[in-house]
């Protein structure tokens, strides 16, 4: 195992155990600050994490502009001093109402939205101005994805222009996430993150030129924020979100990305079933099964692991090596897709210069924590 996943004493690890190396956590926030430029042009995303502590690490680099999913990752934020988040998730049904505690809750935190229909616009423009309150909100632009949002055009320009006169709502500029763009040759993604951008520059002036203010674009995640960072608009507020823990999955899709895989999983053999098996407590209650079975994680001691079987509490592989594991055994993994392994987990055990150094609560796993 590579010396920077060293743990001197795995005893008390209960497994199967998310466990995060701080020092290769603090490397990789430091060179999202340096791909950056600045930590005032990052807007990164907590829903890789969800740790206060993380949060910590990054106010302390100056990231003080962060974003989130979910009111539970907002309200996380929120508590942990971040006093400008922006929730890009389109608010609908009680999520409205929810917006509404939160503002009255954080009077000193600057909360923004995404919304991209007319309805839950002048329905939350309605919630807000009855409590004599405002939100700001950023129109979601479809790049490409077509997840959600809106491409730029007519019908883009009247729901901006709708935000922009209803009261209670603040036009907070544009959403740009540009999720399709994962091209694992650098330039041929630098060329489509480009062709996204000409496009909303040349949106966000029309809109500017009607007299409507467009204060920001929060723009890219982990795999194309380093090419929005090679432009020099002022308003671009870059969002990148796994490369704080990075896993297996970026690092084959961006092999440009030169991020630390921070955050891996603790397993322990529990079965030998037959000669070329071992069966370990790692099921997909424990590790993110959104890859296709097989390719859920890597054994980076056992290079020739073959995932041939994963239950909720079990996962088995085959290996030339099956003899040198016994029941007991610990294995280091890298997740595949850290992101939905986090949430996985209550906690995390944290190590640093090879000791364990307490753990951190993964304390936005939910949907709901109070609001």
């Amino acid at each position: 195992m590579k010396s920077q996943y060293h743990i001197e004493d795995t005893a008390q690890i209960i497994s199967p155990a998310l466990v995060v190396f701080r020092d290769l956590v603090e490397e990789n926030l430091r060179m999202m600050v340096a791909i950056a430029g600045d930590a005032q042009r990052l807007r990164p995303h907590c829903k890789t994490h969800k740790m206060r502590e993380v949060v910590q690490m990054q106010l302390s680099q100056g990231i003080v502009k962060h974003k989130c999913a979910t009111f539970a990752e907002a309200e996380m934020l929120a508590t942990t001093g971040v006093q400008d988040v922006f929730l890009a998730y389109n608010l609908v049904g009680p999520n409205i109402a929810r917006a509404v505690d939160f503002r009255q809750r954080f009077p000193g935190v600057t909360l923004s939205v995404t919304a991209d229909h007319a309805d839950p616009i002048q329905q939350l423009g309605q919630a807000m101005a009855a409590e004599k309150i405002t939100i700001e909100v950023l129109l979601d632009i479809d790049t490409g994805q077509h997840r959600t949002g809106l491409p730029v055009g007519d019908m883009a320009r009247q729901l901006y222009q709708q935000i922009a006169q209803t009261d209670g709502l603040i036009p907070g500029g544009l959403h740009v996430y540009d999720g399709q763009n994962h091209q694992v040759d650098v330039d041929e993604r630098r060329q489509a993150v480009r062709v996204c951008w000409d496009s909303v520059a040349a949106f966000r002036d029309a809109l500017v030129d009607s007299g409507h203010p467009v204060p920001r674009i929060v723009a890219g995640g982990t795999g194309s924020f380093p090419l929005f960072a090679e432009l020099s608009d002022n308003t671009i507020e870059l969002s990148p979100g796994t490369c704080v823990f990075h896993d297996t999955g970026y690092e084959e899709n961006f092999p440009d990305l030169d991020f630390q895989q921070a955050a891996v999983v603790l397993t322990r053999v529990v079965s030998r079933p037959t000669a070329n098996r071992v069966t370990f407590d790692l099921g997909y209650k424990a590790v993110a099964s959104d890859p296709p079975a097989g390719g859920r994680l890597s054994f980076p001691e056992i290079p020739d692991a073959v995932e041939v079987l994963q239950n909720e509490e079990h996962l088995v592989i085959e290996t030339a090596e099956s003899e040198r594991f016994t029941p007991g055994c610990v294995q280091l993994t890298i997740p595949r897709h850290i992101c939905p392994t986090s949430a996985l987990h209550k906690q995390a055990y944290v190590v640093s210069g090879g000791k364990i150094d307490g753990t951190w609560t993964v304390a936005a796993r939910d949907r709901q924590l109070n609001i």
